[in-house]
């Protein structure tokens, strides 16, 4: 049965596309329940990070079911549906995509709301609508051309071609290009590591990049000092500072 499955490991959720015998293709009620999945994990304070990936070797995700894109009866439904890619983007915790295999179409979108992407060597990347008569809408035309450059970004997406993982990583979509069968482990042990600092500290650090995405290089280091002082000030801090001078791991509780 298609579904979206959250998996919690300490302080680390899993958000996982769980319909693998179609390619991880989204239903609408997998983009229901993937809404609900990112409400809960935003509100859990005891989790941290987030892991998105898809079930199964062949498919990260290759986005909506184009078979069932019907189903949104007027155009304001269908243009809407997308809004699950603006919740992961506006994520607060640090969300890193696990590629494997397929990320085309509206899964390389689903791939490009994270904040950080990790592959395996077979993984496949496309913003391949365009063959189809049509374009990404959940964020492909401006993430994209913010992470690799207008003519690439131009180039991927008029072509609608598929390009390897080693391609999508000389050109800067992926933060780490790793063998297949050491994908997980790879991510999983970035995951729990950054997931020890401080939430508070995680959370600022993310806004503060993101701000810089938007925003004039002055007014982005006038909020990055602002989010430094929101950050110094906190439990944490102290936590930080006392575990360093006593030479052992702090224990962050995010306040």
């Amino acid at each position: 049965m298609a579904s979206v499955d959250l998996l919690r490991d300490g302080h680390v959720a899993t958000i996982q596309l769980n319909r693998p015998e179609k390619l991880n293709a989204l239903t609408k009620e997998m983009t229901k329940q993937l809404f609900e999945i990112v409400y809960e994990v935003n509100q859990d304070d005891e989790l941290r990070v987030v892991i998105l990936t898809g079930v199964g070797e062949k498919s990260f995700s290759v986005g909506s079911d184009v078979t069932l894109l019907d189903e949104y009866g007027t155009n304001w439904h269908f243009r809407n549906r997308l809004e699950y890619c603006d919740l992961l983007r506006g994520m607060k915790k640090p969300l890193i995509a696990m590629i494997g295999g397929y990320a085309v179409g509206g899964g390389f979108e689903l791939a490009l709301c994270a904040d950080l992407r990790f592959a395996a060597e077979s993984a496949k990347f496309g913003a391949t609508e365009i063959k189809l008569g049509w374009i990404g809408g959940g964020g492909v035309t401006q993430l994209l051309t913010h992470l690799i450059g207008y003519g690439k970004a131009m180039k991927m997406i008029l072509s609608g071609e598929i390009i390897s993982a080693q391609e999508a990583n000389e050109m800067g979509i992926l933060e780490a290009l790793v063998p297949d069968d050491q994908l997980r482990n790879y991510t999983y042990e970035f995951a729990h590591k950054i997931a020890s600092y401080s939430p508070v500290a995680l959370q600022t650090a993310k806004h503060g990049c993101k701000i810089a995405l938007s925003t004039p290089l002055d007014v982005g280091i006038m909020y990055e000092r602002d989010m430094q002082t929101i950050s110094f000030y906190t439990e944490d801090k102290e936590e930080g500072i006392q575990a360093f001078k006593e030479k052992r791991a702090p224990k962050f509780q995010g306040r």
